[in-house]
């Protein structure tokens, strides 16, 4: 619905006039303009603008993504980013009085909902004659109309922006209660089996010992996780220290993308095809990942330089730490980038993806092999899939439990502010990038003590020893 609100004493002379006020509802309430406001585009002077969002029924002054946090907001995301299709739709008079317009338009006189019936929620709304915007329509722009709305700010954050995090888990969740709605049986069975999952990973390790020093010994899958708490807890302002490189490099995402997209020939693109081109969503996309996973690869290399130091019972420090890798700065970079390119393109297909998932598990430990063996950008890649080789379900379950968890936090911190805070959207997203800057640190912590633990692996099968248990092996000079 749009209104226009006209400052005269009658409708006569309203249509002489230009209107005072617009408002543009939006799911249980409504954003008004002034006439002549910048947010209101007006064509030739008479027609304003409406952005509709996409499979939404909210109207808006702009095209952007627009986020909600309450029923008159509406709980989630409104996408009215371009392209868009102009259209003009013509203006009919409804009569005033009851008789008349019932002549006109018998279903103004229907009282029922519209659309399917159902329980609660789900069930249709009630026509426009029975809501106040139709019987009192001034009075509800005065008490219900409100001056903004909010707009998700652009760019890519570390870990992904709070404000990103809210509306694909807005999306999904909306999705999984329409699934319960209309058959709450394949819900029910996919919580089942994650629930079963999870408590057969847990049964199937052990926790202890978590023994942070003597890093290159044969850990349990638990014990690895256990031992990278004890040791990020017991070292904390070293390795936030480590952490602190994403913020640096969160700027020069920023930047980075804002240099692509509107100074460079990619502005003129992203003004003719929109933010939601399937080919602008991919550079923008890639570019905060392949930021992202460089930036964590140096964090890995430093944390594995500094734990070796703490482990020799060694001082450190986080810049000692990145000084020492910064000889292998280039090879670290260039085993990074192959990995990337390799993976990017075979993600770009179906049956590539899944060969892609296979690769990014067997390199998950480039950084590793790297500082501490010296190896080149090709063999970091090759030491990576040797070590992983035979482990890779123990690598992958490993790998995902903590990186989960750490890109999660720092969207659910923020996610949580967005409801409790009227906080803006770029201070909100900067305290969830904060938090994934904190705990990035741990899931190189636990990445390491896999590095170790299966290298003590294969010193074992290289010389036929046998089972290796607590026993620590010969480590080999770094």
């Amino acid at each position: 619905m749009g209104q226009l609100d006209f400052d005269a004493p009658s409708a006569g002379q309203a249509l002489r006039t230009k209107p005072a006020l617009v408002g543009y509802s939006q799911h249980e309430g409504a954003e008004s303009a002034h006439w002549g406001d910048s947010k209101l585009e007006i064509v030739e002077g008479t027609h304003p603008v409406v952005h509709p969002a996409l499979g939404s029924h909210a109207n808006y002054y702009t095209s952007a993504l627009h986020l909600g946090r309450s029923a008159a907001q509406g709980v989630g995301c409104d996408d009215t980013s371009g392209p868009s299709t102009e259209l003009r739709p013509k203006v009919e008079l409804v009569p005033t009085a009851k008789t008349a317009y019932l002549r006109a338009y018998p279903w103004l006189g229907f009282d029922g909902h519209w659309g399917e019936e159902h329980e609660g929620f789900y069930n249709g709304p009630t026509g426009p004659n029975t809501k106040p915007q139709w019987t009192k329509p001034i009075t509800w722009a005065d008490e219900e109309w409100r001056d903004k709305s909010y707009t998700v700010p652009a760019g890519t954050a570390l870990g992904g922006t709070a404000t990103g995090f809210f509306c694909g888990a807005m999306a999904a969740g909306s999705g999984v209660l329409t699934s319960l709605v209309g058959d709450p049986s394949p819900v029910y069975i996919a919580f089942a089996v994650l629930l079963v999952l999870v408590l057969w990973l847990t049964s199937r390790t052990t926790w202890q010992p978590s023994a942070p020093l003597r890093l290159e010994r044969r850990r349990a899958w638990g014990a690895i996780v256990n031992s990278g708490r004890r040791m990020y807890v017991g070292h904390l302002r070293l390795f936030l220290g480590v952490g602190l490189v994403f913020f640096p490099l969160g700027a020069l995402i920023t930047a980075a993308q804002y240099l692509l997209f509107e100074v460079s020939g990619l502005s003129g693109l992203v003004d003719s095809a929109g933010t939601t081109n399937a080919f602008v969503d991919f550079l923008a996309i890639s570019l905060g990942i392949d930021f992202t996973i460089f930036g964590l690869a140096i964090v890995q290399a430093a944390t594995a330089v500094a734990m070796v130091e703490i482990d020799a019972g060694r001082e450190v420090t986080a810049l000692g730490a990145y000084r020492k890798i910064l000889p292998r700065l280039g090879a670290l970079l260039g085993a990074v980038l192959v990995a990337a390119i390799i993976i990017g393109i075979l993600g770009l297909s179906t049956i590539g993806a899944l060969l892609a998932i296979w690769l990014f598990v067997r390199w998950a430990l480039i950084a590793q092999p790297v500082v501490l063996e010296d190896a080149s950008a090709f063999r970091a890649l090759k030491r990576s899939a040797q070590l992983v080789r035979g482990q890779w379900w123990r690598t992958a379950s490993l790998m995902l439990f903590v990186t989960v968890i750490a890109l999660l936090l720092g969207p659910l911190c923020g996610t949580l502010l967005l409801f409790v805070t009227h906080a803006s959207f770029d201070f909100i997203n900067l305290v969830s990038s904060i938090v994934y800057a904190v705990v990035l640190p741990y899931v190189a912590i636990v990445s390491t003590y896999l590095y170790f633990d299966v290298r003590v692996a294969k010193q074992a099968e290289e010389s036929e020893a046998g089972d290796v248990l607590p026993v620590e092996a010969i480590a080999r000079p770094t």
